[in-house]
């Protein structure tokens, strides 16, 4: 995983270019993703939930095109590995046969994975734009992040309202004594309540 793309920064708003260069091609490639992943939800909820997400994609494309050219870049994209790497194994899940609520609990985790290695990238980006005085940038950055956390709280609220009890075959609220949790909670679930 390629975090960083040049192998020689003279600044810190080199490494604030790097960062949105990255961004721009995660957001770029999952763009599609998000309609294919809707498409095959089994939760009519789930599919409107990825298909705003595409919406919201691209708005996060715009955001750190207008980003780089404050900067006086063009836009372009860096490879990211990463995102790459995170599309490719949602991919993956389109073509899972199977119990279709299954294959919906492994579709939100999939695309949380991916929220969350944007939600990094938008706030480290967000911090190095605040520390060199890019205030707009900034504010560019903390929007796209606050969109991020409030798809990622959306999902997880789906998750253990609906899906994941569904794809536990209904055990909603029962405790799973091998494990120490309840069925309904998502594997995602990692961050504290706000």
């Amino acid at each position: 995983m390629a975090l960083f793309h040049r192998h020689h920064f003279d600044s810190m708003n080199d490494l604030l270019v790097d960062q949105l260069e990255d961004l721009y091609d995660a957001e770029k490639r999952q763009c599609d993703t998000h309609r294919k992943l809707a498409e095959k939800s089994e939760t009519p909820e789930l599919a409107a939930m990825f298909r705003q997400q595409d919406s919201i994609a691209r708005t996060h494309v715009t955001r750190l095109e207008s980003a780089l050219r404050e900067l006086g870049r063009e836009p372009k994209a860096e490879t990211c590995d990463a995102m790459k790497g995170l599309v490719k194994e949602a991919e993956h899940l389109l073509g899972a046969d199977g119990d279709p609520s299954v294959r919906d609990a492994a579709l939100i985790a999939s695309a949380q994975r991916i929220m969350h290695y944007e939600m990094a990238g938008y706030g480290t980006a967000r911090t190095f734009a605040e520390e060199l005085g890019h205030q707009q940038i900034a504010q560019l950055m903390q929007q796209s992040l606050d969109d991020e956390e409030r798809a990622d709280k959306q999902l997880t609220d789906l998750a253990m309202r609906r899906v994941n009890p569904n794809a536990a075959g209904g055990t909603a609220g029962r405790w799973d004594d091998t494990q120490g949790r309840p069925f309904d909670k998502p594997a995602s679930d990692t961050y504290p309540k706000h």
